[in-house]
């Protein structure tokens, strides 16, 4: 077969699979117009859905922002005048924080921002004694997915259980340490809650299980600051 009828072999071939192709389409026009029609609505609403996804954020985290300013903000010193983002009182600035972070809980907490907010939150009802508020708040962070955050879900874990302690609920506070040490994070290390466990013992005169604990994070964190506490207290406790 010579070139020529290769050539016009191929453009023959060609031009059947462009007619065949262009009658699929004339015969199932509507079908396609449709598809096409559906795409482009799913286009628009992904880039929708993405710019009030960044918008959302944005705005979540300055929210949260402002309000962890002012949890921070300095105290005026006594006798003299106020400035401008001081408080006069510890609780005068917890008030206006606890305002701040519900607000940003109730408005974004769906968000990881949201989450973080009903956390503090949580810490600020305990600052302003409201113990029950607190719990609540602390309860619905530690036991929710929080987008997989485990560093977020055992701080209020670690603070639910410090309330527990402080209200005589010994045992609940306990179970909560003891988890917090079997399944750890970087905010909260096993360590740390070995630590608050052994110092709850002591107060209920469990010398023995204390010092076990005592002893344990001695030897796990040789050199670090949770052995070297550690370490003072099993001296303290001779």
């Amino acid at each position: 077969m010579d070139t020529r009828t290769r050539h016009a072999l191929k453009k023959d071939k060609f031009a059947q699979a462009a007619a065949t192709s262009a009658s699929w389409v004339s015969e199932h026009r509507s079908g396609v117009e449709r598809w096409a029609i559906g795409a482009g609505v799913l286009l628009v609403l992904a880039v929708g859905a993405l710019i009030y996804w960044n918008i959302t954020t944005s705005a979540a985290d300055r929210a949260l922002g402002a309000a962890m300013d002012a949890y921070s903000a300095p105290l005026t010193e006594p006798g003299a005048p106020a400035l401008s983002g001081e408080y006069k009182t510890a609780k005068e600035r917890s008030q206006d924080a606890n305002r701040q972070f519900t607000v940003v809980a109730e408005k974004y907490g769906w968000l990881p921002e949201g989450a973080e907010a009903r956390y503090f939150a949580g810490v600020t009802y305990e600052d302003l004694g409201d113990n029950e508020a607190a719990q609540s708040e602390l309860e619905q962070v530690a036991n929710a997915w929080n987008w997989g955050n485990r560093n977020l879900s055992n701080l209020a874990k670690l603070a639910l259980a410090g309330l527990y302690q402080q209200t005589g609920r010994d045992r609940q506070a306990i179970a909560i340490y003891q988890a917090l040490a079997a399944k750890p994070s970087e905010t909260v290390p096993a360590s740390r809650a070995q630590l608050a466990l052994a110092d709850l013992y002591a107060t209920e005169d469990k010398q023995d299980l204390a010092r076990a604990l005592w002893a344990t994070v001695k030897d796990a964190d040789k050199g670090g600051a949770a052995g070297s506490i550690a370490a003072q207290k099993l001296a303290g406790a001779q």
